[in-house]
């Protein structure tokens, strides 16, 4: 017996090395990553698993001890299997990872067999409940090695891939691993409290089982049902029998995290608090694990889901598992490998050496690993991880080597089994921290040709507008990953067209995409509005297709989200039409300057749905809710203080204020969506001067309206009757950010020429003044590509201001007898013209561009 033992807990330390090591090699083993985790969960954790199972169980139902050359035989052919199964998907034949899936099932067929027969005649016990979920879990590895090698082979195509890898998922994680974690709770978790059971724990056992158990047969039939069955009607029902499935494990959980609160309530101080603790938190951590998984799923497609599944991947191996084992040998270790009160009391004590430090460390660092941050806060959750886990599995080797005050047990075997278990702890860390970390190649080894060869994952980065690489080749037939990280200051995601997509990752974050198995040509964008228009596409080809690499109907639709541009788009308004009921436009009249000289200005950013034109709607990016945004104004010498606050939940943005001279990096960054600013600059030079967006690509930023205008007088400005603020732009109709229309962005096409956001507003909406008044026109060119030439029909203008620079002035050396026709601006340039209406009339503005003003850019003075 001892001899089985000793080479049982030696494999489980065999496959968690092999673990380790892949983990530490992404860059020179195909697939590391997924290697690593199935090293772990199908070798270490499976042999572990069915050793102690099957020990637990003759020991719970008080049953014979079966014939130990057959579990021997057992055994061996489940780590014969693993290893088959491992060495096959990574050489890539499908008909050796379909032989070494069978052998595997087969073999865990017979360790079901096993569990079933040991209850037969048995005497059982309050525990015996606990059994049911070993055979369980049996049942779900069986399930789970039928979906892996289904996703292996390639059998499941590229529409069946996302499903069942979910489901392949949830059946190793909550029910392979899940499950006898959960059932072995009831009986360790008292046993630590050193107190009895609860009354309840038997019933609420079988409870618990019928909840985790049924519920996750539910949940993972829906998961994979779309592989089996799919289509839209179906898929409803599917999503809806996973979210039901799901809801029913979070309440077995639910039940049974109860049942321990009980038994906390009940007890007196516990044997060993540390172990308590890590035990409570990896209740707790399995609690939100599934609670978040229940979340997803009700609020997102399975395609939208699996991203966010893959955060319950450090959250189970870290929170749940490795807390457990945690908890589970800081007291079964002095139990096991001393005599006596005095020496287990010491090697207890040595165990919990800075537990508190230890414990907090490692929950942090699932926080850090499971919740969206940037890329350094994930880099310091694996560092505090792989501290936490080497800290403590020294503390277990020194526990190991103590000599003085401690005997051996005869359970000599079970030393080696902890340490098995501790280094197996000190990998799940390793492996669940370094994520998406391993298992790449750069894009030209996934181009090379030849056979397929099973999984390939690509290393993709997006950065500077672009997708790099922005093509990848891959042999047909091959599972293809990508890991997808963000390396830019503001956030992109990864849509594959009929397939799965990244959330929106900040600088750094990093996420993976399963593919499935490639078939034919694919296509990838950023979904955020106006990247993919601005260049941020991917092109995956399968090599050997027989579609040649034509484009399907999907791959052909534009615009975001692939939708097609509107019909109004390129087609230019009617500016003979009536605006809406209730319309009204724009005010541009300018009051004085503020007395103070500190101007706070809270300014949010927010999508709306304006009328540009007579009858047209537009959704607009804008600054405060208008496009353009809010005019400010001071003196030379105020200082402005504007709190900036991106209220757009798709996408970030920044802000530039041309008036403002101070360094960009920090006041002129992307803000994320709810974050905030404060931008602070003292106006030290007058003029009229351009804000604007200043988040890449600023041509679609600005072109869908954000810009605004500041106005600084310049020192000694003279009072007039009235003035007005006129922002000259262009309009492009349609989706913002869709292909179409920043394709008319670039070749400056646009539907419409407009001062202040709205065509021809003032020719319906006319400004007002009175004969003899003196009016003053502040004008800046927001663009994006065009200046202005405004021009006043019937008046000549007697002052002009261009630049911060008096170009004419009544009283100049000419005596004042010269005049101006326009005032002409750059894009970004801004001034004043002033002038006087000596008679009543309709006086027509425009900018004297005649395209732009007969496509909008104009509007009346009417003096009275």
């Amino acid at each position: 017996m001892r001899s089985r033992q000793v080479r049982a807990h030696l494999l489980v330390a065999g496959w968690a090395g092999l673990a380790l090591l892949a983990a530490a090699a992404p860059d020179t083993l195909p697939v590391a990553r997924w290697l690593a985790v199935h090293l772990l969960l199908l070798g270490a954790a499976t042999t572990a698993i069915v050793v102690w199972s099957e020990h637990f169980a003759v020991a719970m139902l008080h049953a014979p001890v079966p014939d130990r050359r057959w579990s021997t035989a057992r055994l061996a052919g489940v780590n014969v299997s693993v290893a088959g199964v491992l060495l096959a998907v990574w050489a890539g034949p499908p008909a050796l990872i379909a032989a070494a899936c069978a052998a595997l099932a087969v073999a865990v067929t017979a360790h079901l067999v096993v569990l079933v027969r040991l209850g037969r005649g048995a005497l059982g016990g309050r525990l015996a409940p606990v059994v049911a979920y070993y055979r369980a879990a049996a049942v779900a590895l069986a399930a789970g090695v039928v979906a892996g090698g289904t996703l292996a082979t390639g059998s499941a195509g590229a529409a069946g891939h996302t499903a069942l890898r979910l489901a392949h998922v949830h059946v190793t994680l909550l029910g392979w691993i899940g499950l006898p974690v959960l059932g072995t709770l009831f009986m360790l978790w008292p046993t630590v409290l050193g107190v009895r059971m609860h009354a309840r724990t038997t019933p609420t056992a079988r409870r618990v089982l019928a909840l985790t158990g049924g519920g996750l047969t539910v949940a993972v039939t829906g998961l994979a049902g779309p592989a089996v069955l799919p289509g839209p009607g179906a898929a409803v029902a599917w999503r809806a029998a996973t979210v039901a499935g799901l809801a029913a494990y979070a309440a077995g959980v639910a039940v049974a995290v109860r049942l321990w609160a009980a038994t906390v309530r009940r007890g007196r101080k516990a044997v060993s608090v540390a172990a308590a603790w890590s035990l409570a938190a990896s209740a707790g951590w399995l609690t939100a694990g599934v609670v978040h998984d229940l979340v997803l799923f009700a609020t997102r497609s399975p395609a939208a889901a699996q991203d966010g599944v893959e955060s319950l991947v450090p959250l189970f191996l870290l929170g749940f598992v490795a807390q457990v084992l945690i908890g589970a040998l800081t007291y079964l270790l002095p139990v096991v490998t001393a005599v006596g009160p005095k020496a287990r009391a010491g090697s207890r004590a040595v165990l919990e050496r800075a537990w508190q430090a230890r414990l907090a460390a490692l929950n942090l660092a699932v926080a850090l690993l499971v919740l969206p941050l940037p890329g350094p806060a994930a880099t310091l959750g694996v560092v505090l991880a792989a501290g936490a886990a080497v800290a403590f599995l020294g503390l277990v080797v020194t526990v190991l080597g103590r000599r003085a005050g401690a005997v051996v047990t005869p359970r000599a075997p079970v030393l080696i089994g902890t340490a098995a278990a501790a280094v197996a702890t000190a990998l799940a860390v390793l492996v669940a921290g370094g994520g998406a970390g391993g298992g790449t190649t750069t894009a030209s080894g996934a181009g090379t040709g030849g056979a397929a060869t099973g999984t390939r994952t690509v290393a993709v980065s997006l950065h500077d507008m672009r997708v790099s690489p922005s093509r990848i080749e891959v042999p047909r037939g091959t599972a293809l990953r990508l890991k997808v990280t963000n390396r830019d200051a503001q956030r992109h995601d990864l849509r594959i067209e009929d397939g799965p997509t990244t959330s929106l990752l900040s600088d750094g974050q990093t996420r993976t995409l399963d593919l499935g198995t490639l078939t034919g040509d694919r296509k990838g964008w950023c979904t955020v509005p106006g990247h993919r228009a601005a260049g941020m596409t991917l092109d995956i080809a399968a090599t050997g297709t027989a579609d040649g690499g034509r484009r399907t109907a999907a791959q052909g639709a534009e615009g975001h989200d692939g939708h097609s541009a509107t019909a109004s788009e390129g087609s230019g308004p009617d500016l003979s039409a009536d605006f809406s009921a209730g319309w009204h436009s724009r005010d541009a009249a300018l009051a004085p300057a503020a007395g103070a000289t500190v101007h706070r200005i809270g300014l949010h950013v927010r999508q709306r749905t304006v009328e540009v034109a007579p009858g047209v709607r537009q959704r607009m990016w804008t600054f405060g809710g208008t496009a353009p945004g809010p005019t400010l104004r001071g003196k030379v010498g105020d200082v402005f203080e504007v709190t900036l606050v991106n209220d757009d939940t798709t996408m970030g943005h920044g802000v530039d204020f041309h008036a403002g001279a101070l360094s960009p990096d920090k006041p002129m960054r992307t803000l994320e969506p709810g974050e905030r600013l404060v931008y602070r600059f003292r106006a030290e030079r007058a003029g009229a001067w351009l804000y604007h967006c200043s988040t890449a690509p600023m041509l679609q930023h600005i072109g869908n309206g954000m810009y605004g205008a500041v106005i600084v007088d310049p020192p000694g400005l003279d009072e007039v009757d009235r003035e007005y603020v006129m922002v000259s732009s262009e309009l492009y109709l349609g989706t913002p950010g869709s292909a179409a229309q920043v394709a008319r962005m670039r070749a400056d096409t646009p539907d419409a020429w407009v001062f202040n956001g709205v065509a021809a507003q003032y020719a319906k909406a006319p400004l007002r003044a009175r004969a003899g008044e003196r009016v003053r026109f502040w004008v800046v060119a927001a663009g994006p590509s065009d200046g202005v030439a405004f021009h006043v029909v019937g008046t000549v203008f007697d002052t002009l201001y261009k630049e911060g620079a008096y170009l004419l002035r009544p009283g100049d050396g000419d005596g004042g007898s010269g005049g101006s026709q326009v005032l002409d601006l750059a894009v970004a340039q801004g001034g004043f013209v002033e002038t006087e209406f000596a008679a009543a009339g309709h006086y027509p503005f425009v900018d004297h561009d005649m395209r732009h003003a007969e496509a909008g850019a104009r509007g009346v003075v009417e003096v009275r």
